[in-house]
């Protein structure tokens, strides 16, 4: 599965390409450090974070009844796989002031496994 190429680069940094990503290992990744948080299941529960469920092409504070900050809500981003690249490795730099405090995946492939496992849920 690749990513698009069809994001604009936030705050005139040049968008690192995304490398092609592996669902099995995307599947762990996300087992080990994001269901603490989210769940990617159709109709399941927000958690500390919102559903992932169908996040590829949905815009920024939409899941309903999802408590987002106003920075998330006003961010007006779609999830383009791109966008997910970027918002992977720095959250609060993508989004500033948005409450998730996960610090991020430092890997590039390590972000593109885990967009390549969420695509999987649309």
């Amino acid at each position: 599965i690749l990513c698009t190429q069809d994001s604009m680069p936030r705050k005139g940094k040049k968008a690192q390409p995304c490398p092609e990503g592996n669902v099995a290992k995307g599947e762990k990744l996300f087992k080990a450090r994001c269901t603490q948080c989210h769940t990617v299941n159709k109709g399941g529960a927000n958690k500390q974070g919102p559903n992932l469920y169908g996040i590829i092409g949905r815009k920024t504070g939409s899941v309903e009844g999802y408590a987002y900050t106003k920075a998330n809500k006003e961010a007006n981003i779609e999830w383009t796989p791109d966008n997910l690249f970027q918002y992977l490795e720095k959250p609060k730099k993508f989004i500033p002031k948005t409450k998730m405090t996960f610090a991020g995946f430092k890997k590039p492939q390590d972000r593109a496994d885990v967009i390549a496992y969420l695509k999987e849920f649309q």
